[in-house]
């Protein structure tokens, strides 16, 4: 067997002809005969493993995907990358890894399917950018691909509220405030994460996990389904049948299905759920690999024609577990659909439209997802930011704040270590807009997530009393008067290297607009003066990764995407 539905099978090159003898005596040690060395071979890629939570149910659902693939008539094959976790990086040096592992993770699938000749891939997605990866991957690599996220865990009760690891977050802050007792956080925080899978709310894990079903790369139902749902089992046994069926009947391949249309989707499933600016930057990554320049500005555009719907934390009420309960990211997609918020004729790993896969899901229920005639917010709950401070674009999560607007002085950090030490000592006021600068991809090196200074600042009550301004990211947890990913970053001699303190910064959200109120002539005697910050990280990964990662408005990406790997067959 050399093709399935006319699609030439690479694997072949591993296994047919003479000179191909030592290859299958490979596939003979590990257990298969010639009856399986003439199906396709798939690769099942996931991070089981004991890293983070969000990842520890993958080796069962793997189990199940393998299972599929077999019944359609595939050989599974089975392989694990990385994932490191943010919950345990956070707010330490550590953290500067965290986004470069979406790019290792990416690397290492496009390696073994290269490598190994696999003719398509099942892959799955738990902690935040292992989504991110393993969808950049499927693109760059272009071979029949589906995606399966992991699920999240639930959230958990505590004092007849539901909870999650931010709550826990933000109260250390609110025991550094002296509003909660320590013997209380020690019961939140025994309380607030009690089964595996992703963080329950909207945060970044999440979100994407609704992009890639908005983008068409994913099981049907799988975004918003708990990590221990034993349902999960037939889902993931269907991603092994979907992706065979792409196979033999020549379905849509990652490049075919990541269309700028499909890209405008996900921008407009983010929007309306108020989910995690990670994700708008993730998007332009992904974008990327399939060609296609999409920036903070095309992300803008849409976000701004697409209502606040998702009454989802950190910015409303509600857990993944719950928007489950109601039909999942069904509800979304389809409500979006029909009033002409996303496009329904982009072509899904189901072989149908987005249209035609969601067409039954059920309507909107009111309170976990509003119908589009009552939304939140007439425009989505993020927006992009620009102005003198940020000419390339910085991000601010709306959903759930009161204000969007806020002025105030300037108090500078050069990074996030030094932010943090005053905050935790409370050694800020009201009006201040913290600017913690140095820690965009080139200058951390790595971009870090700041949920544990943002919660900090929340837990204390200070939330929307400040606002703080970063070229760093921030988690999909984060909340109050929180921008994040300016660009260009201070470390390229982006406007944020050259603020000083008590210079005065206005925020309008709802205009878009951020505005440092000095002189041009001033700004730009700063500039003559200013001279780049050297980083400790002169050797390994983050090294590496600083002399070719880009700007966070472009996904903050390493290569020039688009191009195609030769063909494995003549």
């Amino acid at each position: 067997m050399s093709s399935e539905g006319g699609r030439k099978l690479r694997s072949r090159v591993t296994v047919e002809g003479l000179d191909r003898t030592p290859h299958r005596a490979f596939y003979r040690a590990m257990g298969l005969d010639e009856a399986a060395m003439a199906r396709p071979m798939v690769g099942v890629v996931s991070m089981r493993g004991e890293t983070t939570p969000c990842n520890m149910s993958h080796g069962w659902q793997a189990e199940a995907a393998k299972q599929g693939v077999a019944e359609a008539g595939g050989c599974p094959r089975e392989f694990a990358t990385i994932s490191a976790s943010d919950g345990l990086g956070m707010a330490h040096e550590g953290m500067k890894f965290s986004l470069v592992t979406r790019e290792i993770i990416a690397d290492s699938i496009e390696a073994v399917v290269h490598n190994h000749a696999h003719d398509a891939l099942i892959g799955f997605g738990g902690c935040d950018k292992t989504l991110p990866g393993v969808l950049m991957a499927m693109v760059r690599c272009d071979i029949p691909s589906v995606f399966v996220y992991g699920g999240s865990a639930l959230p958990g009760r505590w004092r007849g509220r539901s909870v999650s690891v931010l709550d826990a977050y933000e109260g250390v802050g609110a025991v550094l405030a002296g509003t909660m007792t320590e013997e209380e956080l020690r019961g939140l925080e025994a309380a607030c994460k009690p089964t595996v899978g992703a963080c329950a709310g909207q945060f970044t894990a999440n979100t994407m996990a609704m992009v890639a079903e908005a983008i068409g790369m994913a099981v049907p139902g799988s975004a918003m389904m708990p990590a221990v749902h034993s349902a999960r089992a037939a889902l993931c046994r269907r991603a092994g049948h979907l992706v065979m069926s792409l196979l033999r009947e020549g379905g849509p391949t990652p490049r075919r299905i990541v269309t700028r249309k499909a890209i405008e989707n996900g921008c407009a499933v983010v929007a309306a759920t108020g989910g995690s600016t990670n994700a708008l930057m993730h998007l332009c990554a992904i974008a990327n690999e399939a060609g296609i320049r999409f920036t903070l500005d095309d992300a803008a555009v849409v976000m701004a024609r697409t209502p606040l719907i998702g009454n989802l934390r950190p910015g409303g009420a509600y857990h993944a577990a719950e928007l489950h309960e109601v039909g999942g990211a069904g509800v979304v997609i389809r409500a979006l659909i029909e009033s002409g918020h996303l496009h329904g004729d982009i072509p899904t790993v189901t072989g149908r439209t987005l249209a035609e896969t969601y067409a039954d899901a059920p309507a909107p229920d009111g309170e976990v997802i509003r119908p589009l005639s009552r939304p939140i917010l007439p425009t989505g709950g993020v927006v992009v930011l620009k102005g003198n401070l940020c000419p390339d674009g910085a991000l601010l999560k709306v959903a759930g704040l009161k204000s969007v607007a806020f002025e105030g002085r300037a108090r500078v950090f050069d990074s996030e270590r030094e932010a943090m030490a005053v905050v935790a000592a409370r050694g800020y006021a009201a009006g201040d807009v913290l600017i913690v600068r140095y820690e965009g991809p080139v200058g951390g090196p790595g971009m870090q997530e700041m949920l544990g200074l943002t919660a900090l600042i929340y837990g204390q009550g200070m939330g929307e009393k400040v606002a703080l301004l970063t070229d760093g990211r921030f988690s999909g947890a984060t909340r109050g008067m929180c921008i994040g990913y300016a660009s260009p970053e201070a470390a390229v001699g982006g406007p944020l290297a050259l603020v000083r303190n008590g210079d005065p910064i206005r925020i309008d959200g709802a205009a878009g607009t951020i505005t440092l109120g000095v002189e041009d002539a001033e700004l730009a005697r700063r500039r003559a003066a200013w001279t780049p910050r050297p980083t400790p990280h002169v050797s390994g990964a983050l090294a590496k990764y600083a002399k070719l990662v880009g700007q966070a408005n472009e996904g903050a990406v390493t290569h020039r995407g688009g191009g195609r790997f030769p063909e494995l067959l003549p």
